[in-house]
């Protein structure tokens, strides 16, 4: 079975995750969608205006909760059996209809807020983002393949940190590797696409001219969304991650760093 959903042409779903009304994010938010939204149908997802629940747990499972099953295989089946919870149902339409994603949230503890960890655990559903076989190769559609294949994301990110101490040789890692498994182990397992990140530094020391410059910097990164070229990783289905799942021993056998899982640049 092919979960594939096509998405619909000129729709964006733009998913937010701060808690504070008047701060930096807030105001890249709502400009951000107000420009997105001239060429876009814009919907949105404001998770902590709209109180979404991030746990996965007794009713997403429902009267599966007792089976020794593993979760996802669980939460997999009600998705079949359309017995989801509406607020999960909900998202699932958005971010099927969406051919553009944008996920905007501030760095904190080197990653995404647990509330939008949630709605990717509750949301990207067996059955729905991932979970079906490709039928000629005989491995599961994921990596650059899946429910979701079709997509772009934007992932807009505020860091309290300048781009030394929180890049390749800084303290805090380079954020690149510490949003790896946002870019690769969310969005590329289901098989959306990422654009380069776009970063604000030291979002905790902007001043009023600092907010309004980066307000503007995000105005013309969407003014040219629709033509950048998407940062691609490997897919599996290609056959570099033959058996094991590790990159296969000739393929850059000098290297270990996450950048081995980029695609070369003649990948098409």
């Amino acid at each position: 079975m092919t979960i594939t959903h096509p998405p619909t042409p000129g729709t964006a779903l733009w998913v937010y995750a701060h808690p504070r009304r008047g701060s930096l994010n807030d105001r890249l938010f709502r400009e951000g969608t107000a420009a997105l939204s001239t060429r876009y149908e814009v919907l949105t997802s404001d998770l902590y205006a709209r109180g979404f629940d991030p746990v996965l747990g007794a009713r997403d499972l429902g009267d599966l909760a007792e089976e020794p099953v593993n979760i996802p295989e669980l939460v997999g089946e009600r998705y079949t059996r359309g017995e989801l919870p509406a607020d999960v149902r909900e998202e699932q339409a958005k971010l099927a209809a969406a051919e553009l994603l944008v996920v905007q949230f501030p760095l904190w503890w080197y990653g995404p807020p647990a509330i939008l960890k949630g709605w990717f655990d509750r949301v990207l559903t067996s059955g729905f983002a991932y979970g079906d076989i490709d039928p000629e190769l005989g491995v599961p559609r994921r990596y650059g393949d899946g429910g979701l294949v079709g997509r772009r994301a934007l992932v807009v990110v505020t860091a309290g940190e300048d781009a030394r101490s929180i890049g390749p040789r800084g303290i805090s890692g380079d954020l690149e590797s510490l949003l790896f498994p946002l870019t690769h182990g969310v969005l590329w397992y289901v098989g959306i696409e990422t654009l380069d990140l776009h970063v604000v530094h030291d979002a905790d020391a902007l001043g009023a001219a600092g907010v309004d410059q980066e307000v503007e910097r995000l105005r013309k990164r969407l003014r040219t969304v629709d033509t950048e070229p998407a940062r691609r990783f490997r897919r599996l289905r290609d056959g570099d991650y033959r058996e094991t799942r590790a990159l296969r021993a000739d393929l850059l056998p000098e290297r270990i760093d996450l950048g081995i899982h980029l695609a070369p640049p003649d990948w098409s």
